[in-house]
């Protein structure tokens, strides 16, 4: 019975020193909160202006994070109001103008536009979308045209040329988005949830230690005044008493400059800064590629409406 008796308490007091300075943190927070404690241990000028720091950094992933997240969603631009089936989707407009190329006859010409579908089904871009909008256009004017007629129509020759051109450009922007995922989200994210989020657990191993330290001194104070001394009389401490307070004290600075240590390596960390570099580049790459294909592709279109407003001239006077 003893043994069972002496098991109970050696099994109480193991909970209790495992429980007791987690409660003690606890309900002198709530009383700080309250306003019913005394005087409350201050943390030094530099960390809390590191803190504030820290503070305006998260809040800078996190704004720059909830836009560029898009990034990451194929069809962040693509119109919600468009409809287009699974045979629309089906092949890229490089395959279908190749296939188109070699029909023969409208009949030909209308399997190629509805050939199945390749394995992968077309990406969900704004630039893909108008590309197909155009090839699908020009192939209406195409049909519409009467059988054997020549010269093909400007405007359905035009439509094809942009199809083209705009799925290179929706293409060059999956590239860019794949840049930025992999150098600027993957980072930025790497930043906040591993470089933050240390800084973030050395501060609060100071709001703890800082609390085990203020409710040590508030126990102190306690038991001086249960004894009817004065509880602002840090000489009337028993030797036992100021060893506790004092071991509590270096134990909070030497938590505080801990802190200080990481909260300074996530500030000076080139890597944020790095990784914007990287997104801009992306960005810079991709409106590049943009420009030399429409750049490429506006002196033809351009030649083809000064070809038909001087056909149409000639129609006019001939009239």
């Amino acid at each position: 019975m003893d043994k069972f008796a002496a098991l109970g308490k050696n099994v109480s007091s193991a909970w209790n020193s495992t429980v007791t300075p987690f409660a003690q943190r606890s309900i002198h927070s709530v009383k700080e909160q309250l306003g019913q404690t005394g005087e409350k241990t201050q943390l030094p000028p530099e960390y809390v202006e590191l803190e504030k720091r820290v503070d305006a950094l998260k809040e800078v992933h996190q704004k720059l994070l909830a836009v560029t997240s898009q990034y990451s969603n194929e069809a962040y631009d693509y119109p919600p109001n468009i409809r287009e089936s699974f045979t629309d989707l089906g092949r890229s407009i490089t395959d279908k103008v190749s296939l188109l190329s070699k029909a023969s006859s409208p009949a030909e010409a209308q399997a190629a536009f509805t050939a199945p579908p390749s394995a992968k089904p077309q990406p969900k871009t704004f630039n893909h979308a108008i590309a197909r909008a155009s090839l699908a256009s020009s192939q209406l004017l195409q049909h519409s045209s009467p059988v054997g007629q020549s010269p093909e129509d400007p405007l359905a020759s035009a439509l094809e040329k942009y199809a083209l051109a705009e799925e290179k450009v929706g293409e060059a922007r999956l590239a860019q988005d794949h840049q930025i995922q992999s150098r600027f989200l993957t980072g930025w994210k790497t930043t906040m949830n591993t470089n933050i989020d240390f800084a973030t657990k050395a501060r609060r191993s100071v709001e703890n230690s800082r609390l085990t330290l203020d409710a040590t001194k508030a126990t102190k104070r306690s038991q001086l005044q249960a004894k009817g001394l004065n509880p602002d009389d840090e000489s009337a401490l028993s030797e036992e008493a100021r060893a506790e307070i004092e071991a509590k004290e270096d134990e909070f600075v030497s938590q505080v400059e801990e802190a200080q240590g990481v909260m300074k390596n996530v500030l000076d960390t080139p890597e944020p800064l790095r990784n914007l570099a990287d997104l801009i580049a992306a960005q810079l790459e991709y409106h590049k590629k943009s420009y030399e294909i429409l750049s490429e592709l506006a002196p033809y279109i351009d030649q083809l409406q000064v070809d038909q407003e001087a056909q149409y001239r000639q129609s006019r006077e001939g009239a």
